[in-house]
This record gives structure tokens, C-alpha cells and sequence, in this order.
């Protein structure tokens, strides 16, 4: 279904993009940042408390990325909509960017947002390209840190898929940050069939890229968010200096 027919005119747009001219190398997304549902939808048959979990969005990491968007001076997109109404980090052809079960819930009634999320980074990045501007792409997550009943102890994971350069550089300063317990490629794999983001808009277009997992108890309350973007923003800049001497 087209944004058109299913947006009202008064309803926000689908993605935000912010900070579109800072000076930062880095670009950051936040694919499940939003928890919205298009007033025509409602919640999708599902209960209010329900929407408010993380099968329907992110938690804590539109702050995260708010604030490392500030820090650094870099670009962010936000998406403004539930991951249940369209997962944009998810091929909008497979039948995963429109769930009808999440976790253990089923989802009622659903309908797809179009491309708008994955043509807005394109566009951005395209523009940015064109202005020879370098890009190293940041995508930000959050994990819950009970997944059906079996507890997940990293506090922080790196993912990756064909090149894992930029994330194991930024692993090894996470690491010696002390206390952390980091993953790679946890509690989730980068594939070319279950996420978007890398492989398309990182890999196809041969940009540094890492995607980042954070514990969603740790960035629940902004001062959590404003710790961890403060521990990105000394990091990634790091990191990246590294993946540019391998």
C-alpha cells in the first residue's frame, strides 16, 4: 500500500532525517526507532501495553542516536513507525518487513509503509556521494536482554556481514573499556535474506559499516542514552581511524 493512501495528510512523515549537514563522516540510522502506527491502521488489533515492547520498536535507541547524532555532528534518520506496521531493515519484498508474528505475539491486522525509509537513506547518501563527501555507515539497535525466556548477557554486540573490519576495531575499543561483555554478530547474524541496511545501503555501496546492538535496559532512561552515545561518540571516531590503517 502506498504512503499516500495510508498516511493522512496530518500525520507525520515516515522517516526523519536530521542533521543532514553535519560535518561528521559518520551516518547514522535508527531503522526502529518509532513505535507510531498510521491512524488508519490503529494498533494493528494488538493491545495498548503491547506496542509499548520491543517487538514494536527499539527502545531507547532514538535517544542514543539523537544524542550521538549532537556529539558528532553527524547525520541521523529516524524511523517514525512501528517496526510492526513495516520493518525497515528488512527487504521490502520478503514477507519478514511485515510481520504477522513477533517473538511470540501475533499480529492481527497489518499493512506495509512503501520504500520510503530505504529511498530516504539512499537519497541522503546519494547526495552526500555526490558532494564527495566520504560515509561510514552506523546503524543502531537495541536488544532485549530476556529473549523467550532465555537472558542475553552482552551489554553490547558489533554486527556484521562480509566485511567486518569498522566492527572489530570498534569491538576491541569497547573491550577495553573494562566491565563491558561485547558480542559479535549477537544475539543476532547479519544475512543477506534477515536485514537491509548492511548489505544494501553498507556493502553494496562499499562503505565502512557496523551495526550496533545495545541492551535495552541499559538506554531505557535518558541518562543511559546520553552514557553509551558519549561512550559512541569517543569510540567510533577510533574505530574508524583504525579501519583506515587495515
Amino acid at each position: 500500500m502506498a504512503e499516500a493512501a495510508l498516511l493522512d495528510p496530518d500525520e507525520p512523515r515516515p522517516v526523519t532525517l536530521e542533521n543532514e549537514a553535519g560535518s561528521s563522516v559518520f551516518f547514522l540510522t535508527c531503522e526502529h526507532a518509532g513505535r507510531a502506527f498510521p491512524r488508519r491502521l490503529g494498533t494493528l488489533g494488538l493491545p495498548e501495553h503491547e506496542t509499548r515492547r520491543h517487538i514494536a520498536w527499539d527502545i531507547g535507541i532514538a535517544g542514543v542516536g539523537r544524542e550521538l547524532s549532537r556529539r558528532l555532528d553527524a547525520a541521523v534518520i529516524l524511523q517514525t513507525y512501528s517496526r510492526l506496521v513495516i520493518d525497515c531493515n528488512r527487504d521490502p519484498n520478503v514477507p519478514s518487513s511485515i510481520p504477522e508474528l513477533s517473538e511470540s505475539t501475533e499480529i492481527p491486522g497489518n499493512r506495509g509503509l512503501d520504500e520510503a525509509d530505504h529511498a530516504a537513506i539512499s537519497a541522503a547518501l546519494d547526495r552526500r556521494a555526490g558532494a564527495d563527501r566520504p560515509s561510514a555507515l552506523v546503524a543502531l539497535h537495541s536488544f532485549t536482554p530476556v529473549f523467550k525466556g532465555v537472558s542475553r548477557p552482552w551489554h553490547v554486540a558489533v554486527l556484521f556481514n562480509r566485511d567486518p573490519r569498522l566492527a572489530h576495531a570498534l569491538a576491541e575499543l569497547l573491550r577495553a573499556e573494562g566491565g563491558l561483555m561485547v558480542g559479535e554478530n549477537e544475539p543476532y547474524r547479519v544475512s543477506d535474506l534477515t536485514d537491509y541496511t548492511v548489505p544494501v545501503h553498507g556493502e553494496r555501496r562499499g562503505l565502512p559499516h557496523v551495526e550496533i546492538e545495545i541492551r535495552q535496559d541499559l538506554i531505557t532512561e535518558p541518562a543511559g542514552q546520553r552514557e553509551w552515545a558519549e561512550r559512541l561518540a569517543r569510540l567510533l571516531p577510533a574505530a574508524y581511524s583504525e579501519f583506515l590503517r587495515r
